[in-house]
């Protein structure tokens, strides 16, 4: 196993210092489970994508880098792949493109680890699609007690396991739905207003297959920019019905910032990988020098949602480089931000400047509808007692921790302070 015992370094922002003793990488998957079993606390360190402390410990933190460049594998009936936890999306990729295979959905950015982006919950967007997590068929881990074990769909403790926070064990192989390589086109759309978009919210979202609609609060009555992506086997999107026509160009989410790390535009048809995530994994992903919050409301709240909005537009846009607002499908589990819901997620990219962001967030918590659920992996001032209350099926997580990590190996101060 290789160690690291120099500074663990911080977070893909910058806003956190990691506070570990050392970083471990293991080399296979029985020195891991030594590892889980000799140490008192650790967590596993992904792509270091998370915002707050969620991957922190005063423990070992562990990167499975080192096996994350093992060969994925089709199953036989080529309806899934099993792919090493540590793995970037925008590293399977390849792989898949040469079994002509694909993913139902992306995220925004390539650049993040599959067992990261599922246990915080991360997601795309469309109507009929779920987070990231939904494509998850069966997953391998090593609990806290050291036992390997393996949950598929159906399994009792499955529809726990998936967005589990890193709290139930180390993550080592993840098994994802695939299907047939499609390709698909993606157009921006301009000069949409919240006042014709609100009314028409499910006519534009269901104007392609994921439909992210971002701005910048400069103005609270304009949209700015509607992105739609489409596979070709759809007919061509049209918003002049809410008063947004095509851009004229390659456009970034952040008014004024150079496109070219996006992903192509204007309608040209393209692979699926490269069409669905906003940013190229060749890129630094986003705008850089940033920070993220964001709140996952219930559909059926989305008008109120951005309503409450409006007023707070004067004190968001000095601090925000862009807000996104896109929807995902319902699903069974339990700490899935659309959990039991169709569910719109509302994203702001912050500027970096963390003590007047955290001063602001409890004034948009307040505003926001009791069925805002805050992102995972983000920046968030909720009250632990308010985050719980909003996942009915909060206890049965917590029992299921109990189980597969009696001692708390995995836990944290992060967990700690959401009561488990």
């Amino acid at each position: 196993m290789a160690d690291m015992t120099s500074d663990v370094g911080t977070n893909w922002a910058g806003n956190l210092s990691y506070r570990a003793s050392r970083l471990a990488e293991p080399q296979s998957l029985d020195a891991l489970a030594d590892l889980v079993r000799g140490a008192p606390r650790l967590r596993m360190l992904g792509s270091r994508h998370s915002f707050n402390d969620l991957a922190d410990t005063d423990g070992v933190l562990v990167s499975l880098a080192a096996l994350a460049g093992a060969q994925p594998s089709v199953a036989a009936d080529r309806r899934t792949v099993r792919v090493p936890a540590g793995i970037r999306y925008g590293d399977l990729v390849p792989f898949l493109q040469a079994e002509g295979l694909a993913l139902a959905n992306l995220a925004s950015l390539p650049h993040i680890s599959v067992a990261g982006a599922v246990q915080t919950g991360t997601h795309g967007s469309g109507d009929a699609i779920g987070t990231l997590a939904t494509q998850v068929a069966a997953l391998e881990l090593i609990t806290g007690t050291g036992e390997r074990l393996r949950l598929a769909r159906g399994d009792a403790d499955f529809a726990g396991a998936v967005v589990a926070l890193g709290a139930l064990g180390a993550v080592t192989h993840v098994e994802l739905d695939v299907e047939p390589a499609y390709e698909v086109r993606q157009r921006v759309f301009e000069g949409a207003r919240w006042d014709a978009v609100l009314p028409a919210y499910d006519e534009v979202t269901a104007a392609g297959d994921s439909v992210s609609l971002f701005t910048t609060w400069a103005d609270p009555d304009v949209v700015g920019q509607v992105w739609v992506k489409s596979r070709t086997t759809r007919d061509e999107p049209d918003l002049a019905f809410v008063g947004a026509a095509p851009a004229d160009g390659p456009r970034h989410p952040i008014p004024g910032v150079d496109p070219q790390p996006c992903t192509p535009q204007q309608g040209q048809p393209g692979a699926w990988f490269d069409r669905l995530p906003h940013f190229r994994l060749a890129f630094t992903p986003s705008v850089g020098a940033e920070l993220q919050s964001e709140y996952l409301v219930a559909r059926t709240d989305a008008a109120a949602a951005i309503e409450a909005l409006r007023p707070l537009a004067g004190r968001i846009a000095p601090l925000l480089h862009v807000c996104e607002v896109r929807t995902m499908a319902a699903d069974d589990l339990w700490l899935s931000p659309a959990s039991g819901r169709p569910t719109v997620g509302i994203h702001f990219t912050w500027r970096p400047d963390e003590p007047a962001v955290r001063q602001l967030l409890p004034e948009i918590e307040a505003a926001l509808p009791a069925s805002a659920r805050p992102h995972w992996g983000k920046i968030s001032t909720l009250p632990a007692d308010a985050v719980r209350a909003r996942f009915p099926q909060w206890s049965r997580f917590a029992q299921l921790r109990e189980r597969l990590d009696p001692q708390h190996r995995f836990g944290n101060a992060y967990l700690a302070r959401l009561g488990l």
